[in-house]
């Protein structure tokens, strides 16, 4: 998250404002927080038991990744989904997810790989007609576990941003969507690269997949 925005880590005021920006954006990538829709601080501090001060750090946060929009005098509105930009999200994750990918697969430690291990185990489990919140944690769990494996906190911070955007378009088109679990299946080959530091195997392997994610959006839309 932003550290220009939100405290550093160490007091109890910091850790409750990531708490608040955690659980928000949660919220609001999920479209449990109606895109459009005016954000009521003090329900927020009711529902989430936390007080105003890290509640508008929070928000502050989210409004640097363009997930709040802030209008004075009219107050702080939850950004709404533009399926237009999924061609734009598209062209910047082709480049950036690709090279994380790259990374990941060269730079990702023995104890990396160890969890990379694990998440294709979790990919091998998914049988018969699996979850659709639960595929969703899963994805995120994999696209956030490669984007740590880059050791690169720039191109992590930007990657989990776009990321938040492209997954609120996902779960706009979801009760739409054919077959979800084989867009998480496809995290296979790519977590299989990396684990054997194949980076060229791993940037393919990504391309497919972001592309593919753009081609099953527009069609369920």
């Amino acid at each position: 998250m932003p550290v220009s925005v939100l405290s550093k880590r160490g007091n109890n005021g910091a850790s409750q404002s990531e708490e608040a920006y955690t659980q928000i954006r949660s919220m609001i990538v999920s479209l449990k927080l109606v895109p459009g829709s005016l954000i009521n601080e003090s329900e927020l501090m009711e529902t989430l038991r936390l007080g105003r001060t890290p509640i508008r750090e929070a928000l502050r946060a989210l409004a640097s990744e363009k997930l709040v929009d802030v209008y004075p005098r009219r107050g702080m509105f939850v950004t709404s989904v533009d399926v237009q930009n999924l061609s734009a999200l598209s062209e910047v994750r082709s480049v950036l997810e690709i090279k994380a990918a790259g990374l990941a697969a060269t730079r990702s430690t023995s104890e990396e790989k160890i969890v990379t291990v694990e998440l294709i185990a979790e990919i091998d489990a998914i049988k018969g007609e699996p979850d659709m919140a639960k595929l969703i944690v899963l994805d995120q769990k994999i696209h956030r576990h490669i984007y740590q494996c880059t050791h690169n906190v720039f191109l992590e911070t930007s990657l989990e941003q776009y990321y938040a955007h492209a997954l609120r378009i996902w779960f706009l088109a979801l009760d739409r969507v054919e077959d979800l679990s084989e867009a998480v299946k496809e995290h296979r080959a790519l977590l299989k690269a990396i684990r054997d530091g194949d980076s060229v195997a791993a940037s393919k392997a990504m391309r497919d997949h972001v592309e593919g994610f753009e081609s099953s959006i527009r069609k369920s839309l």
